[in-house]
């Protein structure tokens, strides 16, 4: 029986700030980000959370929230395993790009079907853009052929889900904390609510705001909730 499981989105980068397509590129928390994962350290800490393991994406921006929340927490000394299966969805072209600039060039309907439609991708990211993960050390050692061009919310689901299940699951009846992305956080919720792909394009995961799930014996979730209801965004209801 999983005690507490909280999952998080990382703390605001400053893409996120910027309004650009993000995805694989490693960009820094900003001034708020930070204060989001301070803040959301000292909640876990007053809420009395303690966690046995962690796992995060290859991405700074989750990395470094899940570093600041475990002092905060005085757990730094906890197991934390990075995958890469845990980083955000990877945007293809649109990756650096304005969203807002994107909308004009585009149409804003299309750019919803690009951000928000389970199984329509961006076009593909050119291979020689050092945006491209053929391009940075930091996949070096995976497979090429498993690493992406573009990604659609399926494709991102169809990533995370495997390591979810294979990894995360193996460790349930511990206390875990998972610090991810938008959208892979959004291919979680999709399991483990068991939305259905129009259900999924409407949900909301905010920044910093950890969501805290409990589980009965049978592995099937039985509470939800943010901690910080006044950014609790839509989550599914209970």
């Amino acid at each position: 029986m999983i005690n507490k499981l909280v999952i998080l989105r990382h703390g605001e980068s400053i893409w996120n700030l910027e309004n650009k397509f993000t995805g694989w590129t490693d960009v820094e928390l900003t001034k708020n980000g930070i204060h989001e994962a301070v803040f959301a350290g000292k909640q876990l800490a007053e809420y009395g959370f303690k966690f046995d393991i962690a796992y995060t994406s290859l991405l700074k921006r989750a990395t470094k929230t899940l570093s600041i929340i475990l002092d905060e927490m005085n757990l730094t000394w906890i197991p934390v395993i990075k995958s890469w299966e845990l980083n955000e969805r990877h945007y293809g072209a649109l990756t650096g790009l304005n969203k807002d600039e994107m909308k004009k060039k585009y149409g804003e309907e299309q750019i919803h079907i690009f951000r928000r439609s389970w199984d329509t991708p961006p076009e593909a990211l050119n291979r020689n853009s050092p945006y491209h993960p053929l391009n940075i050390d930091t996949y070096k050692d995976i497979p090429k052929e498993k690493l992406p061009d573009t990604e659609s919310l399926k494709d991102t689901y169809e990533r995370v889900m495997p390591y979810y299940k294979n990894k995360i699951e193996s460790n349930l009846g511990k206390n875990i904390m998972i610090s991810a992305h938008g959208n892979s956080i959004r291919s979680m919720c999709k399991f483990l609510f068991q939305l259905d792909t129009n259900q999924i394009t409407k949900l909301e995961i905010p920044t910093g705001n950890p969501l805290m799930l409990k589980f009965d014996e049978k592995k099937e979730l039985i509470e939800a909730k943010y901690l910080d209801q006044s950014r609790a965004k839509d989550l599914i209801k209970f």
